[in-house]
């Protein structure tokens, strides 16, 4: 288990340089101005990804969640560009959910979100998984998101209609890990 008050090395990227390493006490405040910043996300939104990010930061591996930041190389000071939080699924073996992945808005169209997504698969094969699952809402604000997963090999497998709200459906998209 990684201890997540300590920043760890992460792998760096031999092409961009970034670095994709498990979060930290310190990268709390960064994935809180991406999330704020995002535009897409509500508040309530935002305060379930902040719930997810602190239970990772008190309790590791045992919150039930993986959670990575991506960097961007900077001769003073590393800046924190996205992240990504992903967890078994309850009363599964081997599958998946992926909880959260964003990128900051100045940074997005650089590829950082497929590098994120890209180390997310790998932690869960690195833990025995075999099937990724994401969850997103069918309002036009996230059709950039909707329009990533589909580039990154997911395959739309469900949608219930209105299910956030009238309008706003809940699809889940699926990816086989082999």
């Amino acid at each position: 288990m990684t201890d997540a008050h300590e920043r760890t090395d992460g792998h760096r990227h031999p092409l961009t340089g970034t670095v994709i390493r498990t979060l930290v006490d310190a990268d709390r405040p960064a994935v809180l101005d991406i999330l704020t910043r995002a535009g897409n996300f509500s508040q309530e939104e935002i305060n379930v990804a902040m719930e997810l990010v602190d239970e990772w930061l008190v309790d590791g591996e045992a919150s039930g969640y993986l959670t990575h930041v991506i960097e961007e190389p900077d001769a003073h000071a590393p800046t924190v560009r996205g992240y990504v939080c992903v967890g078994p699924a309850p009363m599964t073996h081997g599958t998946f959910d992926l909880y959260w992945i964003a990128v900051d808005p100045d940074a997005q169209g650089r590829g950082y979100g497929a590098l994120l997504l890209d180390a997310a698969e790998q932690e869960v094969r690195a833990h025995h998984g075999h099937l990724l699952l994401i969850e997103t809402a069918s309002q036009e604000s996230y059709g950039a998101a909707v329009r990533f997963y589909k580039r990154s090999g997911y395959l739309l497998v469900s949608r219930i209609e209105d299910y956030y709200r009238t309008g706003d459906d809940k699809l889940t998209f699926a990816k086989r890990l082999t």
